[in-house]
């Protein structure tokens, strides 16, 4: 068994419903291994240690514990996924200055980012990846693997946005 440390968050249909009051019950609901956020009306989010076989089954299992004592809840995000150049610095244990160096000057096989701009938005799997293929960084498996499921989630849950009838054609046009 693995050790895995993930965060999902979570938004209520109804956003006044007071996230204080699913604290005791998702507590009994299997997430006894979680730290829970409720700082914002309408949202709570869970910081979770989980032992399981895999980063897959901790974080999918830690999912449906949440949606058994809130069938109603969205997932809004899990992460670490999306990251900037000073959380890439922070989990490689480096500089900000160092990672951007290494991203612009390699810019032709590092990672694109999912948003470019000030600031830049990349995936952290893809970076841990391409530290670790391409530039023999030492990457924690754990967090790699945690780091991939948790974008596929995220890419799952904003696939579902896309128009069914648009969903062929677009999968066709950037494949």
């Amino acid at each position: 068994m693995q050790e895995y440390s993930f965060t999902l968050k979570f938004n209520f249909q109804d956003a006044s419903t007071d996230p204080n009051s699913y604290i005791e019950k998702l507590y009994e609901g299997g997430c006894d291994d979680a730290l829970i956020g409720v700082g914002k009306q309408g949202s709570i989010a869970l910081d979770f240690m989980r032992e399981a076989p895999s980063a897959f089954e901790a974080i999918s299992g830690a999912i449906t514990n949440v949606k058994k004592v809130i069938p109603t809840a969205i997932l809004i995000e899990a992460s670490p996924d999306f990251v900037g150049l000073t959380d890439i610095a922070d989990i490689i244990g480096c500089t900000r200055q160092n990672i951007r160096n290494v991203i612009v000057n390699d810019r032709s096989r590092s990672p694109l980012p999912v948003y470019e701009g000030t600031p830049s938005i990349w995936h952290l799997s893809e970076v841990l990846t391409w530290l670790k293929e391409d530039k023999t960084y030492t990457i924690d498996e754990a967090l790699l693997e945690v780091s991939r499921i948790n974008m596929n989630f995220n890419i799952a849950r904003n696939w579902r946005k896309i128009e069914p009838m648009l969903q062929e054609n677009i999968k066709a046009l950037v494949a």
